[in-house]
């Protein structure tokens, strides 16, 4: 018989949960040595993303599952603290632009360093083809996701015809 390990024990929903805490402990960590320790709860993702990958604020906070009014706060917070800065569009006078501070970008950098810290060190205890496998497994959960959110809106739509 084989033996069963602890984490074989675990439930996954557990395992991620308690895995992403070694990502946000690593990001604090940076934010917290290079001043930004103003950067509230969800901060690090909004700014982060839009340095990082380009994304709009509202399609990031989106993503966090955040309503509406909670989403409103946060980048009231990030406005107020430097990070983002609102700018009125010059074609459009209801259309407001956010972007990213040097504060910000700052900030981001700090994130991107916690975050490559713990790829370092995940890189050096798997294998290339464990980590391949993690990733792999990770990323067929996000699909899975956006398959249920799908077929939830779906659902949702169908519902709403008369």
């Amino acid at each position: 018989m084989a033996s069963t390990s602890r984490a074989d024990e675990v439930v996954i929903p557990a395992l991620l949960r308690a895995a992403r805490g070694s990502y946000g402990h690593a990001i604090r960590q940076r934010l917290e040595a290079a001043g930004f320790d103003d950067l509230p709860r969800n901060g690090a993702y909004i700014v982060g993303g839009i340095v990082s990958h380009g994304g709009s604020a509202a399609s990031l906070v989106a993503e966090l599952g955040i309503s509406e009014q909670a989403a409103s706060q946060l980048i009231d917070t990030l406005v107020a603290r430097g990070y983002l800065e609102r700018e009125v569009n010059a074609e459009d006078r209801w259309r407001v632009t956010i972007d990213v501070t040097d504060r910000g970008r700052a900030a981001a950098a700090a994130v991107r360093a916690g975050v490559a810290a713990v790829n370092a060190e995940l890189a050096g205890l798997l294998s290339p083809a464990e980590l391949a496998g993690l990733r792999a497994g990770l990323t067929a959960l996000c699909d899975i996701r956006e398959r249920m959110e799908d077929q939830a809106r779906a659902d949702a739509s169908t519902s709403a015809e008369p």
